[in-house]
């Protein structure tokens, strides 16, 4: 019970003082800087626990250096994800984005006007993504058949979207 009280008047005597030095390392807009203080607590916690502060230093000593520790692995940790985040893509301009949606639908009426064996085919192949031989064991028909009915929709469908 000594230990759990020791460790409470830890966490309310350093609590501040952490929040503080995270807060100007990781900024007071950064929105994880409580989840890290809750962290560098819960490791100061469980080291006590475990024996690993032997009192060669002060509390205040040992709290410093694993809260810098951890606020240089938050900040390697933030900085790999940054670079790997792709740029952003513009957005279309509106009348781009009216001739997609025309183009979407106009295809769309034209897959509902095939055949069933030709609309099952073009929605397997194209928007399930299955490979030839996949399509083909699904159906019921050799790889060749598949090709030949995905060909045969596509030239209809030209056909049909002229018109």
């Amino acid at each position: 019970m000594k230990q759990k009280l020791d460790l409470d008047e830890i966490i309310v005597k350093y609590r501040p003082i952490l929040s503080f030095r995270i807060k100007k390392y990781l900024g007071h807009q950064n929105p994880d800087w409580e989840d890290v203080v809750n962290e560098i607590i819960t490791n100061v916690i469980e080291k006590i626990k475990k024996g690993e502060f032997r009192g060669e230093s002060s509390i205040g000593t040992f709290i410093y250096t694993i809260s810098s520790r951890r606020i240089v692995d938050y900040i390697r940790q933030k900085s790999k994800t940054l670079k790997h985040i792709p740029e952003p893509k513009n957005f279309p301009a509106p009348e781009q984005e009216f001739e997609s949606r025309q183009r979407a639908k106009t295809l769309t009426e034209a897959i509902q006007k095939l055949k069933p064996k030709y609309r099952k085919v073009l929605h397997l192949y194209y928007y399930k993504g299955l490979s030839r031989n996949e399509v083909a064991e699904k159906l019921g028909i050799s790889p060749r058949r598949v090709s030949e009915r995905v060909d045969y929709a596509q030239k209809l469908l030209r056909k049909i979207i002229k018109k």
